[in-house]
């Protein structure tokens, strides 16, 4: 085959594979929601018992603000269990947790947040697990409306929605965005992926074992589907939370994430057989697996382009804007901290360059085996302490509780 062959057939395949993942898989999803919508019961009277759990690796300087914000939760107290499961925290985070009052805190030795996870769920009591992260904040109705989907016996799990906030990157509120709007069509359709760490529920019967390496939320979600049972998305149960200290922490964020996530794909494999999971495993093989790797396609592209540049307006197009985009990125990163790196035009491609960078990172480490058991929480300058969520009152009490 002439090189110009070989670089013809790459050209081809990397754009229908990007094509695919960027266009045709949403618009497909969106499709499907429209014309096959399925019904869904929801009912926000309905009140089971909930077992609220909450992993924290030296979250002191947040606990307090987050049990604060669990309290003012609009819904029966007698039906909350709050577990705190403190994976080897040294900073005081199980005492805090446990001087403030009815919570149960598991003082755990340091493994990782999935045997964190693990451990709080075997010794959850209630009828649904709701999971949500200790720099989360929920809005007061969020628990209600997170839970009113459960009044449907079809669904097995519940989404809820993550934002921002203050500000935050543009590029990273574009992404949730979308993703938003994507959960919503999903969820009309049928099922979803997978939720988001920030907040989400399962029926305790759905949950099984977390193995390491694999990210909580993915794995414990599609647990629904994969028993049958649905996953849905509440729009309207929101937890809101910081944006990354820095580009690079959210660069190791997202190369840890995607590790993880790629790992949880192949440990819920069986969910990508179509004849036993229909069009979710579609939807699993699209999202999951060919969205996250279009960072391979996209490299191809970059450099089949410029070798056919010869060959006709099409393929100069294309070349002349990849690397355009490639460009405006890279002055994106390289202007991160000035305010002309705030702007769409760069903070954008900044933003899309991160992200399939880290996937490329993230498919690296995977084939070299490397796993990301181990975390630990990357804070703005801002969130030093829990005033800066706003939680004033927390401050007062977290002194009352060191003085006792």
């Amino acid at each position: 085959m002439s090189r110009q062959r070989a670089a013809l057939w790459a050209f081809w395949c990397a754009l229908g594979a990007l094509a695919y993942s960027y266009l045709g898989f949403p618009l497909l999803t969106a499709l499907r929601a429209l014309i096959r919508p399925r019904p869904l019961r929801q009912d926000e009277s309905y009140r089971p018992s909930v077992s609220l759990i909450i992993a924290a690796h030296n979250e002191a300087a947040l606990i307090l603000a987050k049990l604060e914000n669990t309290e003012r939760l609009d819904y029966p107290p007698e039906l909350i269990e709050v577990l705190v499961a403190s994976d080897g925290s040294d900073d005081g985070t199980p005492e805090l947790a446990a001087a403030w009052g009815g919570v149960r805190v598991l003082a755990l030795p340091r493994q990782g947040k999935n045997s964190a996870l693990n451990a709080a769920a075997a010794a959850a009591r209630n009828e649904i697990l709701v999971f949500t992260d200790a720099d989360s904040m929920l809005e007061p109705q969020a628990l209600r409306r997170l839970l009113a989907p459960f009044a449907d016996p079809e669904v097995g799990g519940v989404a809820g929605d993550f934002r921002y906030a203050g500000e935050g990157q543009r590029g990273e509120r574009a992404y949730w965005s979308f993703d938003r709007a994507l959960k919503g069509w999903q969820s009309r359709a049928g099922s979803l992926t997978s939720a988001s760490g920030q907040l989400y529920a399962i029926r305790r019967e759905l949950f099984r074992t977390l193995p390491p390496g694999v990210t909580d939320d993915f794995f414990i979600s599609v647990q629904a589907p994969l028993a049958g049972r649905r996953l849905v998305f509440a729009p309207d149960a929101v937890a809101t939370g910081p944006q990354a200290a820095t580009a690079r922490a959210e660069f190791r964020r997202k190369v840890r994430v995607a590790t993880a996530g790629l790992r949880g794909v192949w440990m819920a494999r069986a969910a990508l057989n179509p004849w036993t999971h229909g069009l979710f495993a579609l939807q699993l093989l699209s999202h999951k697996l060919l969205r996250r790797l279009a960072a391979v396609p996209l490299l191809v592209l970059s450099g089949a382009a410029p070798l056919l540049w010869r060959c006709g307006p099409l393929f100069r197009l294309t070349a002349a804007g990849l690397w355009g985009l490639h460009c405006l990125g890279l002055l994106g990163f390289l202007l991160r901290d000035h305010k002309l790196g705030r702007l769409r035009l760069l903070s954008l491609p900044f933003y899309f360059e991160l992200v399939n960078c880290a996937m490329l990172a993230a498919l690296a480490s995977l084939l070299r085996g490397e796993r990301h058991d181990l975390w630990a929480p990357e804070r703005p300058a801002s969130m030093a302490s829990a005033s800066a969520l706003g939680r004033t009152s927390a401050d007062k009490r977290s002194l009352e509780t060191l003085g006792r």
